[in-house]
């Protein structure tokens, strides 16, 4: 239905199609997935003194040899027989041995927020198709947690509502417009889903009567930090009108954004600023209060033909969103005509704006200004290459762009930095994700290499596939619930449930260097050609996301303008020439054994 939807929104004239995209192959089989979820294995408690070796491997190409030995002394306190360490990873062990995934049990999610028909019916009658990965099926519960779910913040801490486990599935999208909500309902009275007809003529009625945008942008209170938006919240909901309202919104299947058209600018310029559009509307003179950020999911269509989606992260990881993204792409390509039935006006959503809700949506107004005009994003369509050409070097694709932007950061830098890139742990039930250190000795002296003239060719590659190799072996690693970052993390919240104090371990700087990933990067493997970007993890940072296709590579890259250090565009052609320098090497070293 999400296709029939977006296919009835470029039909009606109310949007002009910037390009269309071409059709991928998704097949939905009929296999229960639910079969398969109490055999999965629970996710393991890694070994202590295994995880702190690693670590300070990890640390080797951060930190000074002063540094370093600091920490190796702290790790040896933390790891005697019977001490601290011993005792965490006890309670850890059997925090595990009692929880569905132990890791998810400290989840608070109290941060910031930044083909539909067949797709839902899978997903209702738990009959999507399990995914495998190495021979070993994958946990398939983020699939069942993207619809009609969304974020409710609280005093201390949020909570996900899914409104469709245990209950009759909700019926109805939430469709905006000129930050005026209405509820769409997607089925007819016999229980029919409406056809693409249908749902054109219901948009045009809600576009009709909603061309005034003089009303207050009430979804841009879910901008705001979520203490703040706690409070305002609070506040909102005390009017029951407000209330119904809201909780109409929070049990939609998803919310359809159409925006009003974005300011006109270059074409180089375009696609970055339309990523920008996606992940926040562009402050609240444009689209971000056209938006209920708590949604899981958020479709945009604006009236100059961007189009795209915005997901809030803490129900899912991304492949189960990448999956929808190419369903509806295939499905909306499909063209089919039925006869139209009248159907009623969808209802407005209606608020009332009491002064307290009027000086919350005027202070999220400005903080959202701030926010906007700070996050730099820039997109790089690289179409020199794409995966193919570390195919035929047999390397890996995924290694292989994590290697540039090592090299990328260190010649701007001149130094490393802590790298984060996602791993999934969906191998074990309720699997989230874990952290593949990409910065490495051996990536280290790969771009030193590449950087030192005197340095032959045979060597640089050498040492490149050196440096792809550690990054394989990582990634095996943490796919399969070895890697250090979530055991960590464990043992630290742990330690705060059980001690009166912190162990050193944990203040010592060479952990908050860990801790601080200047880049955060994640490989989105969408089948369909689109880019996926998110903001920086830390004030000087770098926010990396990357689709590699088989002959171009589509990178979003973020950065903050607050910040004087980075910037997102400069990086982004430092990326661009260490893949094409890269390539070079793999050629040029290629031709001279011939």
């Amino acid at each position: 239905m999400l296709g029939l939807l977006v296919r009835a929104v470029l039909r009606s004239g109310l949007v002009k199609p910037y390009h269309l995209v071409k059709p991928v192959s998704v097949t939905i089989l009929p296999e229960r997935s639910s079969h398969h979820q109490d055999n999965l294995p629970k996710l393991p408690v890694p070994p202590l003194r295994q995880t702190f070796e690693r670590y300070l491997l990890m640390l080797e190409p951060l930190l000074s040899e002063e540094e370093l030995d600091h920490t190796r002394k702290l790790v040896k306190e933390f790891l005697i027989p019977g001490g601290v360490g011993d005792r965490l990873q006890r309670s850890l062990e059997r925090r595990a041995s009692n929880k569905g995934n132990w890791v998810g049990t400290y989840c608070k999610y109290n941060k910031s927020l930044e083909g539909y028909r067949q797709l839902k019916i899978c997903v209702d009658c738990e009959t999507l198709p399990i995914e495998y990965l190495g021979g070993k099926p994958l946990c398939m519960d983020q699939y069942y947690q993207i619809l009609s779910s969304c974020r409710i913040p609280g005093p201390k801490r949020d909570t996900v509502v899914n409104h469709a486990v245990g209950k009759v599935a909700p019926t109805h999208i939430t469709v905006v417009h000129n930050f005026q909500f209405f509820i769409l309902d997607m089925y007819n009275s016999d229980g029919s889903p409406l056809t693409v007809d249908q749902i054109y003529m219901q948009l045009e009625k809600v576009w009709n009567s909603s061309l005034q945008s003089n009303k207050e942008p009430i979804g841009i209170l879910t901008s705001q930090h979520r203490n703040t938006w706690g409070k305002a919240y609070n506040n909102l909901i005390k009017d029951k009108t407000n209330k119904e309202s809201v909780r109409a919104i929070q049990k939609s299947i998803f919310t359809v954004c159409l925006d009003a058209p974005m300011p006109q600018m270059s074409e180089q310029r375009y696609q970055s600023r339309v990523a920008a559009q996606m992940l926040h509307g562009g402050g609240s003179r444009w689209n971000s209060g056209n938006r209920w950020f708590d949604k899981t999911l958020q479709f945009i269509v604006g009236e100059d033909g961007t189009c795209g989606l915005v997901y809030e992260h803490a129900p899912a990881e991304g492949p189960p969103i990448v999956f929808l993204v190419d369903h509806v792409v295939e499905y909306m390509m499909e063209v089919v005509r039925t006869p139209m039935t009248p159907l009623p006006m969808p209802p407005k959503l209606r608020f009332n704006i009491t002064p307290e809700v009027k000086k919350d949506i005027e202070s999220a107004k400005q903080n959202m200004n701030i926010m906007s005009h700070d996050l730099d994003v820039n997109v790089v369509f690289f179409s020199d290459y794409g995966r193919n050409v570390p195919r035929a070097h047999k390397l890996s694709p995924d290694a292989f762009i994590q290697m540039a932007l090592q090299l990328a950061y260190f010649r701007m830098y001149k130094m490393c930095c802590s790298t984060y890139e996602s791993a999934s742990l969906r191998m074990f039930a309720l699997g989230r994700t874990d952290t593949i250190r990409s910065c490495s000795n051996e990536s280290l002296k790969f771009v030193q290499a590449m950087e030192h003239p005197a340095k032959p060719n045979a060597e640089k590659v050498f040492l490149l596939d050196k440096a792809c190799q550690a990054h394989r072996e990582y990634t095996h690693m943490a796919i399969h619930g070895q890697a250090i970052d979530r055991h960590l993390l464990g043992l630290k919240l742990q330690a705060i449930e059980e001690l009166t104090s912190m162990p050193e371990i944990f203040m010592d700087t060479a952990y908050a260097v860990a801790e601080h990933p200047n880049l955060s990067t994640s490989q989105a493997g969408a089948k369909t050609d689109c880019v996926m970007c998110f903001g920086p993890m830390v004030p000087d940072g770098y926010g990396v996301c990357y689709n590699p296709m088989a002959d171009h590579i589509n990178i979003a890259i973020t950065a903050f303008n607050s910040c004087e250090e980075t910037h997102a565009a400069n990086f982004g052609r430092g990326v661009k020439k260490a893949l094409r320098d890269m390539r070079s090497l793999l050629e040029e070293t290629a031709n001279a054994k011939q």
